[in-house]
């Protein structure tokens, strides 16, 4: 406990350790020179992008405390460039480290060989240091402190490669502060980022622009100019990952007859088998596999499912569905893939895949067990179905639901309880509901694609996606054609007359909504025959005959009115009172809309309500009462806004600056139709936006004549 013995401990230690300052400086003609070893493999040529990169490891070299080590962490997939990122920004700072590099492959991905043991790395740093066999101590332990003391005041950087996990970094740390540390691992290494400080750096893919350059770079910008479609999808379909870039350049350059066009479509066709070119180190394939052995089974059979589920990304509550995990342990699993750098996760949780890693992911699902792909499929169709569901009720209340089969077990669909999570959950989800229902048609699910159809409607209508539409009718009319059930035939041939109407593809509609009401008459259902007379005077009125359009309206209020469903009386009477006003009997008009508005607000009707408010704005308008028109198309507005329904608020906008015009607000009335405009144009409705711009450039021109108003009205 005194001090001469806490000195004589620390010499003791020293000796163990074969500290070379013990043995005092070297003279002589044997004296043996101080070792700078320069172990960098050669920097990567050419290098493109990456200047972001580049520039967080500067700043965490420069900015880092005089007193502690600099550590940095590169993570990335493999095939993403973190070798060629450590090589270029470590050449370029050799100037920084004049006693020396070492690098050595830690080998944490391989497809023949275990991840090194530390052990043997700091023997091959000592060697590389100059330290004689003979006086490397024999105790593991023993190395590292010497290798430790060996480092302790000089200025050396050490590029730890490919390391599998943190316990195999943090004995090859130096203690001193005067060095610095890179490491690249495909795993993300939290326990050097709590335990050690150390800076991390994730690399992603390259942006298209720097992907194009590696082309240029590699096969000349010539060759790249001379074809630049091919080029364009030779970017695309490699995704920015540097390693399937590198494949394809190989192929062009050792292959010369070979075109730029013809290796697209290769790639295309084969995908991932162009890219093995039977060399472990540098096939995409392999380069994958390595990390796909070193999973868990249960992160294994997650990682393979994630690649066959339908859509570009997951949510969490998808992916519980589609694994059969509850959603902390899908949360774990799926945190493993990412530290694997298999996957990532956006601010909002949602799982993407690069689109190379998928399609090997899809691979390996064809080895999981018989069935157990089958059930995956069913679960996360049924997830997206029923909680489609949900937000349809939730989105329109009043329109009668269909009935759903119990879903699969394991699945756990989410309740959307209100209009803002609906309209939420539908926005993230529409594209992967698209592809769920593609799904589902080619595994032969066809009650499953019908519903998916009617499901999405309400969504589809108010955000006017009529394009979809259109596809997810078609699927939706093809799967009932398999099915014995007259009254899933009426209502799949409804929409799709529906949507062929609401993309102007009238001779289509017509033939679709006929259909559907002789089906209705022939198996005497009367309450399909009045709301296929409603579809129909919608379609009429949209081509323009509004004679046709208020007789089949005014039919379908007789028969709801005969059958006493104040609902559907009350929808159908709004679309009664809009044609009648277009007819020019404001006067019967205005009667409809005082009992239609009284009935969808005694039944909280809202898109009723919302519709019979824009055609009293209509009415109000043109009888010269401008004023209330306003409040009207206000009223309409607020309510469609509320209800996310952008499509009929787009119309709303247009037709509620017709009366500002009117008043002389002008400035109020190039703000509605300047809103309208840009509304039309996120929808894709040129031609609506062709008249809202050529409304604002009249604006305030007396010899201006208003246009017509558009119909707005809910439909079912």
């Amino acid at each position: 406990g005194t001090e001469p013995g806490a000195a004589l401990r620390e010499l003791h230690r020293r000796v163990l350790a074969a500290d070379p300052a013990l043995a005092g400086p070297a003279t002589g003609p044997a004296a043996r020179p101080v070792v700078v070893p320069r172990q960098l493999p050669a920097p990567p040529v050419p290098f493109v992008g990456r200047s972001a990169e580049l520039d967080r490891l500067d700043a965490a070299l420069h900015d880092s405390p005089a007193a502690s080590m600099v550590v940095c962490a590169i993570a990335g997939a493999g095939g993403m460039g973190k070798t060629w990122l450590a090589l270029q920004w470590a050449h370029r700072h050799t100037d920084r480290f004049p006693d020396g590099q070492l690098f050595v492959d830690l080998r944490g991905f391989s497809s023949d060989r275990e991840p090194m043991d530390p052990a043997v790395a700091v023997r091959g740093f000592l060697d590389a240091l100059g330290v004689e066999p003979g006086r490397i101590p024999g105790d593991p332990h023993a190395q590292t402190g010497l290798f430790r003391s060996l480092l302790a005041d000089r200025r050396m950087l050490v590029l730890l490669d490919n390391a599998v996990d943190a316990a195999q970094v943090v004995p090859l740390l130096p203690g001193s502060s005067r060095c610095a540390v890179l490491v690249t691992s495909r795993n993300q290494l939290p326990g050097l980022l709590t335990g050690h400080g150390a800076h991390h750096v994730r690399l992603d893919v390259l942006s298209d622009d720097q992907a194009h350059a590696v082309l240029s770079d590699r096969l000349g910008r010539a060759r790249v100019a001379a074809e630049p479609a091919a080029a364009a999808e030779l970017v695309e379909l490699c995704g920015g990952l540097p390693l399937a870039l590198s494949v394809v350049t190989g192929h062009v350059r050792t292959r010369p007859g070979l075109e730029l066009g013809a290796l697209a479509a290769e790639l295309r066709g084969s995908g991932l088998a162009v890219l093995d070119d039977g060399d472990p180190g540098a096939s995409l394939p392999a380069v994958l596999s390595w990390s796909y052995q070193a999973l868990t089974t249960r992160q294994a059979t997650a990682f393979s499912l994630l690649g066959i589920a339908p859509g570009a990304d997951i949510g969490l509550a998808a992916a519980a569905s589609l694994t059969g995990l509850g959603p902390d342990e899908t949360r774990t699993v799926i945190r493993g893939l990412e530290r694997a750098s298999l996957l990532s996760q956006d601010s909002r949780g949602r799982v993407r895949m690069h689109d190379l890693v998928r399609r090997y992911a899809a691979e390996t699902a064809d080895r999981l067990p018989p069935g157990e792909r089958d059930s995956a499929l069913r679960r996360v169709v049924d997830f997206y179905l029923h909680t489609a569901h949900s937000g349809e009720r939730a989105l329109d209340p009043h329109r009668p639901a269909i009935p759903l089969d119990t879903p699969t077990p394991g699945t756990a669909p989410e309740r959307l309880p209100d209009t803002r999570a609906a309209l939420s959950w539908f926005d993230a989800e529409h594209a992967n509901l698209l592809a769920t229902q593609r799904t589902a048609a080619s595994n032969g699910w066809h009650v499953a694609v019908w519903q998916l159809a009617w499901a999405l409607t309400t969504f589809q209508n108010r955000r006017g996606h009529d394009r979809d539409q259109v596809t997810t009718s078609r699927a939706g009319l093809a799967a009932s054609e398999n099915l014995d059930a007259p009254a899933v035939h009426t209502l799949t041939h409804r929409l799709m007359g529906m949507a062929y109407a609401a993309v102007g593809r009238f001779p289509d509609a017509v033939d679709h909504l006929h259909r559907a009401l002789v089906l209705a008459e022939e198996h005497h259902d009367h309450l399909n025959q009045a709301r296929n007379h409603r579809a129909l005077a919608w379609m009429w009125r949209r081509m323009g005959d509004n004679d046709k359009a208020l007789d089949h309206a005014t039919r379908a209020l007789d028969v709801h009115r005969h059958l006493d469903n104040p609902i559907e009386e009350a929808l159908s009477r709004g679309i009664t009172a809009w044609y009648t006003a277009l007819a020019g009997d404001h006067e019967r008009a205005s009667r409809h809309c005082e009992i239609g508005l009284r009935q969808c607000r005694r039944h909280g009707i809202r898109e009723g309500e919302a519709a019979i408010l824009g055609t009293m704005g209509y009415v109000e308008h043109h009888t010269g009462r401008h004023e209330r028109a306003i409040r009207a198309y206000d009223a309409a507005i607020s309510l469609h806004r509320d209800l996310g329904a952008v499509y009929n608020m787009a119309d709303d906008l247009e037709q509620v600056g017709h009366p500002h015009a009117r008043l002389g607000q002008y400035g109020r009335a190039r703000e509605v139709w300047q809103e309208a405009l840009e509304l039309y144009r996120e929808q894709g409705r040129d031609a609506d936006a062709a008249r809202v711009r050529r409304l604002l450039d009249d604006l305030g021109s007396p010899e201006r004549d208003p246009a017509r108003p558009r119909v707005t009205e809910a439909t079912n």
